[in-house]
């Protein structure tokens, strides 16, 4: 009886760590080249929301620096474009001044002390999504809105310009009620040209951009 000699069996070849660590960083770099290559693009964001219907056309008329022109929503805001424009029309800003102002933030003004507390005697209804109205109108660049203490009802008669985007820490809380169609370079030179006294943004009396007049018309 013939006896079968034992098949030896091939060691299984060992594949290196090396070698693993290597394949694994080449396709880790692909990966990262592919998607810089191609990018993740992000969505093409509006300057302002796309619902926006202007109802009234306002102008603020600065002294020495000339007019910033703007488009309010009074559908979005109602209260707060009538009070704007009952205020504007009737001289009430006319000679106030713009006293707080913070480059790459915003411009303060149409407080007839000053100071930041003035008003005009009496406050209206904050119009924004926190105080229960549905004002989905974003602070984003040249966006007009309406200061106000902590109390949601405390809007008065002073407003606010945004300089830069500031939607993610305003909207929602504040009541936006338009924005500058003409004149934003008005608005920039303004800010870069600003000295406040203070981290608040407090500017010196006599350094103060001054309002000569602000008109408000319905669109027909």
């Amino acid at each position: 009886m013939s006896s079968k000699k034992p098949v030896k069996k091939q060691p299984r070849k060992q594949v290196s760590s090396w070698v693993i660590f290597f394949i694994s960083l080449a396709i880790i770099v692909a990966l990262v080249a592919v998607i810089k290559f191609t990018g993740n693009p992000k969505p093409i964001v509006p300057d302002h929301p796309t619902v926006f219907t202007p109802t009234h056309r306002a102008e603020i008329v600065l002294e020495d620096y000339g007019t910033i022109q703007l488009d309010l929503d009074g559908n979005a805001a109602p209260i707060t474009v009538a009070n704007f424009a009952e205020l504007s029309n009737s001289g009430f800003y006319d000679g106030l001044t713009f006293h707080r102002i913070i480059e790459g933030f915003m411009m303060q003004g149409g407080d007839p002390l000053g100071n930041g507390y003035g008003d005009s005697g009496q406050s209206i209804k904050g119009e924004f999504v926190n105080n229960g109205v549905p004002n989905t109108l974003s602070h984003t660049r040249g966006a007009i809105s309406m200061a106000r203490s902590a109390k949601y009802d405390s809007a008065s008669c002073q407003f606010f310009i945004v300089h830069q985007d500031a939607s993610d820490h305003l909207d929602g809380d504040y009541a936006c009620f338009g924005y500058v169609t003409e004149g934003m370079e008005i608005v920039d030179k303004i800010c870069a040209e600003a000295t406040p006294m203070d981290n608040n943004g407090l500017i010196m009396v006599e350094q103060r951009p001054r309002i000569q007049t602000i008109k408000v018309e319905p669109i027909q």
